[in-house]
């Protein structure tokens, strides 16, 4: 698990994933202040739905984040997919890399 040490602020819109099968489709946006508000939409919300929240809401804790809107459009992804596309999405929307790439 990589936690960061450092807050990120989100800075821009970050998008990542697709709508394919076993996809998720990940939009960050700014939320100054307000925290993270989640919103997801999700073909098997009714069974999972508490599941991919969770995933999200670790990872984007993980990384430091503290205040986004996150838009979820879930199209039956694993775990480690919808992981993968918030790090992108976050990525992204702070200009910042999340990945760690190389071992210092």
């Amino acid at each position: 698990m990589m936690i960061l040490q450092e807050k990120l602020n989100i800075q821009d819109v970050g998008i990542a994933g697709t709508l394919e099968s076993s996809d998720i489709t990940i939009q960050i946006e700014k939320n100054e202040g307000h925290g993270i508000e989640l919103a997801l939409k999700s073909s098997v919300e009714n069974q999972f739905g508490k599941q991919i929240k969770k995933v999200i809401l670790e990872t984007l804790l993980e990384l430091g984040v503290e205040n986004a809107v996150v838009l979820a459009n879930d199209k039956g992804a694993l775990d480690c997919t919808i992981r993968a596309r918030v790090i992108t999405a976050v990525s992204r929307a702070t200009y910042h890399n999340c990945f760690p790439w190389e071992v210092k």
